[in-house]
Parts: structure tokens; C-alpha cells; sequence
């Protein structure tokens, strides 16, 4: 049977979503958490089909995703559609205007979470990661659960974690470490699990 969330049991709904992920060909995956939040650090993020064994995902486990987007697409009639696979409307208003104290205020909130970022920014190639969602855990004080969208071995989920320590580079090569062999969709926009350099620009809480 497929790793469920602590506390859930299967319902009809996420027995489905788990036989018609093995009918693809997947494998749902959910290393035990060490805490009811964490923020999911999603990666590799190289085609708009990853989409698909997420939220199936998230049905055959049970567990309380959720991602922010600005809150003008949570208008009527998409905004429906947003709320029901997990979308919280973000107010960057209430935090000063900076998305990571806005997200950290929400992860503050609630008594479970797992929140969603792809840190690779795009689906396209690039160089570096974002750091956001290092700041996010780190200033929570909450694990980074490594979240593979693995298209080589059909499986997707978490396949561990990491505790933020600040130190950023020795951190992200614990990532890096745990995606190795991970392959994406589309392997040619894979992004490295670098974070920009200093004399780049980076890294930033943005």
C-alpha cells in the first residue's frame, strides 16, 4: 500500500489516485517527516506534465500540500480550481511586500503543511537555483523535504530531508547529493542544485 501522511488512513479517493498512479507506471514516495511541516523543495521542474504525479501525489498519500501563488488568480472561475488542488492566494502586503516573510507567516500558521516551491524557478534551462525556499525553512525553522519528480524510475515524492544549518553551500550539497540520480522530464532544462554566487548576485531570500 502506498506511504500515507501521519495520522491518515486510505479513503476511496486515495486508494484510486494510487491504482491509477501504478497504472502509469508510478511509485509514490514519502520518506517518514521529522516534523507536520516542512517546505517541499520540488526538483527536477522541466515540463508542464510534472503537474500530474503531484497532485496525484498528494491524493494517494493524504498529505497537507499546498503552494502560494498571487492572489489575483484566485478570482472566480480559476480561483476555484486553484483553492481545490492546494493553492493559497498570497498577500504580500501583510509581510511588507517580500514573499519569504509572507510564505514564513504562513507556514507559522498552520499545524500541517507541506509547502511547495520549485526552486529551479523555471522549466527551462538555467544555472542556478532559487534560495527562496532555503530562507522559508530556515527562518521557520522547519526541514526542506526533497521532493523528486523522478520521470528515469516513475516515482515522485520525498525522498528525504534537510535541516537548514545557514550554512547555504554546505547544505545544498546535501541536495544536490539526494538528487543525483534523479532524472526530470525533459533532462537537457534540468537546473543544478547550485545557489547563485555572491558575485552573481546571490544568494537572496527571493
Amino acid at each position: 500500500m502506498s506511504p500515507l501522511w501521519p495520522g491518515q488512513q486510505h479513503t476511496l479517493g486515495s486508494r484510486l489516485a494510487l491504482a491509477l498512479m501504478r497504472l502509469a507506471g508510478w511509485t509514490p514516495v514519502l520518506e517518514p517527516p521529522p516534523s507536520l511541516k516542512f517546505v517541499g523543495a520540488a526538483a527536477p521542474h522541466t515540463h508542464n506534465l510534472d503537474f500530474w504525479p503531484g497532485i496525484f501525489w498528494t491524493w494517494a498519500t493524504r498529505a497537507p500540500v499546498h503552494f502560494v501563488a498571487k492572489r489575483e488568480l484566485f478570482t472566480f472561475p480559476l480561483g476555484v480550481f486553484m483553492r481545490a488542488v492546494g493553492g493559497i492566494a498570497l498577500d504580500r502586503r501583510r509581510a511588507g511586500g517580500n514573499f519569504v516573510d509572507a510564505v514564513v507567516e504562513i507556514i507559522e500558521r498552520e499545524k500541517e503543511l507541506v509547502m511547495v516551491v520549485a526552486p529551479e524557478g523555471t522549466r527551462s534551462a538555467g544555472q542556478y537555483w532559487k534560495t527562496g525556499f532555503y530562507y522559508m525553512a530556515l527562518e521557520a525553522r522547519v526541514p526542506i523535504g526533497i521532493t523528486a519528480l523522478d520521470w528515469k524510475r516513475r516515482r515522485v515524492g520525498v525522498i528525504g530531508y534537510v535541516t537548514p544549518t545557514g550554512d547555504i553551500e554546505a547544505d545544498f550539497a546535501v541536495i544536490r547529493e539526494m538528487l543525483r540520480d534523479v532524472r526530470g522530464h525533459t533532462p537537457a532544462n534540468e537546473i543544478p542544485a547550485v545557489p547563485r554566487p555572491a558575485e552573481a548576485g546571490g544568494p537572496s531570500r527571493s
